[in-house]
């Protein structure tokens, strides 16, 4: 079995109504397995919806409400207990609910961990409403929400918040905090890693800021479930979540670490259990908890907001091929996938065929290339091949794209011979912040043209180089940030240490992102403030750096 460098080791060696499809999937006896437990601390007990309300993936008729219902106190998450209810929801065009545009009752119970998700349709395309569920005379927390807008729609503006790597032990949510205050978002894009797997004080330092439950790593369905539930319990997810309308997908961490389609770094099968088992447990419970859309177990999908913008969330963990070691030339292997051949012949005929100006790609790790160096490929690759290694430089960080060099060929290609303009890839997983060209060769830029741009989002608290290294910030990472930009001249700009979320603009004219960094991670009323801004104007394909934050 091959042992790839993954991004943290290098990091501290350099420094559809209610559930879908699958919720309805007969899982394996050990895999239902649960435990006895009392609710995590700070947990409210008084009410049937202490884990929040939810909209998700807006459409321009229709968006997702989610809720979870606490019917009986012996009905915890995981429990699998618990009386099958029915749960009424309401959508109104005022804050008071005078106006109610939809209602309906919708029953749920232990099989889907007492959660609801209702997709409500026949709304009116670009506008906000507010809703809330009620059982048994109790109230739910009113939530605002709002649909895309009509498709063929001139759009002016879409503002976006763009978020990844949320470890519960590694800090507060302040990040959160700040998005939810802005008030101004049409949506929050989260790229992956909305939960961690991992045991109390496991990953990566020893220590936490406030500890997981269960305490222990997640394996069954319980719990995973109950790991959903701990984090939706915090104050400041939940009032995000209330604020505006989630567009999710997973990375790793929602399964295992460094996860590929038939298992993962953080998986022992001898002690752990069958990984396929594992699998299907962590996406039934994201799918009972998260408000996504999901046909089966498929993730990947599209939004379109008018003819400004189409958003492709990919999947980048079910279908991929093991990790290879890094600098190894089995990153060119063309039998080798990061998005599996269907996935990747529907994000292709995606951006080659639409008719939205801006194509966002989400995607949960890193596009561009991070060589070591980035080599000419039509010089050297020939030679590189012979030996074995890499055709267009050092790849280390084989858990991203430079994995899989040749879908990446494939993608990039694709976008130069069919003259596909204003692409940008939105990415999170590597818990730093990047603004990089994406060219077509990386060994001969800027000669080589840049044919998409992308943007990386940091951490909202998951650890970064100073955290694993434990010195002050902007200390030892500084070298190490301008001997990625000296090596791989297309990166613009990348940060190594910061915490926070990000804001991302599209108009006719521009997409301009702002990192928003946490000044402490570990206090949950941490200041904010903005770090960078980074823009991208239209036909251009290149980053342009030092504009002033959007306000």
């Amino acid at each position: 079995m091959n042992n790839p460098l993954n991004r943290r080791t290098l990091l501290r060696a350099t420094g559809a109504t209610a559930l879908g499809a699958a919720a309805a999937t007969a899982l394996p006896p050990e895999v239902l397995a649960t435990e006895p437990h009392a609710p995590p601390q700070g947990q409210q007990r008084d009410t049937a919806f202490r884990h929040g309300v939810a909209s998700g993936d807006p459409l321009p008729d229709s968006v997702l409400l989610w809720t979870r219902i606490s019917p009986t106190p012996e009905a915890v998450p995981g429990s699998g207990v618990g009386p099958d209810v029915e749960v009424r929801w309401e959508v109104a065009t005022d804050a008071s609910f005078r106006t109610v545009v939809a209602s309906g009752v919708t029953r749920t119970g232990p099989g889907r961990d007492h959660t609801v998700k209702v997709d409500v349709t026949g709304l009116a395309p670009a506008t906000s409403y507010s809703y809330r569920f009620l059982f048994e005379g109790q109230l739910s927390p009113a939530g605002t929400t709002k649909t895309a807008p009509a498709t063929d729609a001139a759009l002016s503006r879409l503002r976006l918040g763009v978020v990844s790597c949320s470890n519960w032990q590694a800090g507060h949510f302040a990040a959160y905090r700040y998005l939810a205050e802005r008030g101004d978002l049409d949506a929050v894009v989260h790229l992956g890693d909305y939960i961690y797997e991992y045991a109390p004080g496991d990953f990566p330092l020893g220590w936490s800021v406030r500890p997981h439950d269960p305490p222990h790593e997640t394996i069954t369905l319980a719990d995973y479930r109950r790991r959903h539930a701990q984090y939706k319990t915090d104050p400041d997810l939940q009032r995000l979540h209330a604020t505006c309308p989630l567009i999710a997908t997973w990375d790793d961490h929602e399964v295992s670490n460094d996860a590929w389609a038939d298992g993962a770094q953080n998986h022992t099968p001898g002690t752990e259990g069958d990984y396929a088992a594992r699998k299907l447990a962590s996406h039934r419970a994201y799918f009972e908890w998260m408000p996504v859309r999901n046909a089966g177990d498929r993730i990947y999908r599209r939004l379109r907001f008018g003819r400004l913008a189409e958003l492709s969330l990919l999947d980048l963990r079910s279908y991929r091929s093991q990790q290879t070691k890094p600098l190894n030339g089995d990153v060119d292997n063309p039998d080798r996938t990061i998005t599996g051949r269907e996935q990747m012949s529907w994000l292709l005929d995606g951006l080659l065929g639409t008719t939205a100006q801006w194509k966002l790609v989400g995607t949960s790790v890193m596009v561009s290339p991070v060589l070591v160096p980035p080599l000419p490929a039509d010089l050297t690759g020939p030679l590189l091949e012979l030996l074995g290694l890499p055709r267009e430089g050092g790849a280390v960080l084989t858990d991203q794209w430079d994995g899989y060099a040749a879908d990446r060929r494939r993608l990039l290609r694709a976008l130069a011979d069919n003259e596909v303009r204003d692409t940008v890839f939105l990415t999170g997983d590597i818990h730093s912040s990047w603004a990089c060209d994406v060219p077509l060769d990386a060994g001969s830029y800027p000669l080589s043209r840049s044919v998409a741009t992308e943007l990386v989002c940091t951490s909202v608290t998951s650890d970064n180089i100073d955290d694993l290294l434990g010195v002050p910030p902007r200390t030892a990472s500084i070298p190490l940030e301008n001997g990625i930009r000296a090596l791989n001249r297309h990166v613009r700009w990348v940060e190594y240490d910061s915490h926070g979320a990000s804001v991302l603009e599209v108009t006719p004219g521009a997409v301009q992102m702002d990192w928003y960094y946490v000044a402490d991670r570990t206090k949950r009323d941490s200041a904010v403030s903005c770090a960078r801004s980074c823009r991208v104007r239209s036909g251009s394909q290149r980053i342009q750096r030092g504009w002033h934050p959007i306000t």
